[in-house]
């Protein structure tokens, strides 16, 4: 692994890797699908959140895959989107039986994201385990409770991106919150190896890191972006990318920057705090253009 100082993250670095450009004389195919799946009845906003940051970002075409319970009022808040409705276990999570429902989506499938607002920790790791397979050439993020799957697979064989703060971390890993807030970089190094994913370690300062050492550091002071749903917008904002053939970690890095960015613009114009996390994605168009 190296040991090499993290990159900082800035607007040069932003402006000196580029994000691909759509053709000028492309269509919604030219880039990319993103499949979200997430939402709960008890959440079924996160779903929405996630698949309206994932359409920000510059995404083509959009499916939501969620709950039944879920399924009518997603449909309602996202008509960009085709939605499938999944069979629920009693736990109120995805049961395995709504996975034949997906299994025909790999191919034309540009990036997934699972996990946001999902209920149920058993069935929803039974569910991602069952289908992984299914997507194993395509860029995966995991998010809240779909990251418990690393805790049985404890190492990826296909393009992995996981999205935990430090709290999660240390539920994932058995650390102590304290001492993975003390070396971020240490951590999602170690742990971005031991389990072959692309870890974005979430913070004040977040560390991007790739299996083979290379890392990113960002730093934001932005206490507005702690609040609910603001993890579901930075999942889709990384998925939006991805599909549109960013590299997982540049999506990540790409994703983290525009995300701290749309909290200090909106601090700006409401106040360090009490903006919310739907107003977010709104930002990122914008921004994406100003840095070319």
């Amino acid at each position: 692994m190296k040991a090499l100082a993290a990159r900082g993250v800035d607007d040069t670095l932003l402006r000196e890797w580029r994000l691909p450009a759509p053709p000028a004389d492309g269509d919604k195919e030219d880039r990319g699908r993103v499949l979200v799946i997430a939402g709960s009845r008890e959440m079924p906003g996160a779903a929405v959140l996630t698949a309206t940051a994932a359409m920000r970002a510059g995404a083509g075409k959009l499916l939501i895959a969620t709950p039944q319970s879920a399924a009518q009022a997603v449909a309602a808040a996202v008509p960009e989107a085709r939605v499938i409705a999944l069979p629920e276990a009693s736990d109120g999570g995805p049961s395995f039986h709504g996975l034949p429902l997906l299994q025909s989506l790999g191919p034309g499938t540009g990036a997934v994201v699972i996990g946001p607002g999902m209920i149920g920790p058993e069935s929803t790791v039974t569910f991602v385990q069952g289908l992984l397979p299914v997507f194993r050439e395509v860029p995966v993020l995991l998010d809240a409770l779909a990251m418990d799957a690393v805790i049985s697979a404890r190492r990826f064989g296909q393009p992995i991106i996981l999205t935990p703060h430090a709290g999660e971390m240390a539920h994932l890993t058995g650390a102590e919150k304290e001492d993975l807030l003390e070396e971020p970089l240490h951590a999602a190094r170690r742990h971005a190896e031991r389990w072959q994913v692309v870890l974005a370690l979430k913070g004040s300062t977040t560390i991007v890191a790739r299996p083979d050492g290379e890392a990113w550091l960002h730093e934001s002071h932005t206490p507005g972006l702690g609040m609910s749903g603001s993890g579901d917008v930075l999942a889709g904002i990384i998925a939006g990318l991805t599909a549109r053939g960013a590299s997982p970690e540049q999506a990540a890095v790409w994703g983290v920057a525009l995300h701290a960015r749309a909290g200090d613009a909106l601090a700006a114009r409401y106040g360090t705090v009490g903006y919310l996390a739907r107003e977010l994605a709104a930002e990122v168009p914008r921004l994406m253009h100003a840095l070319g």
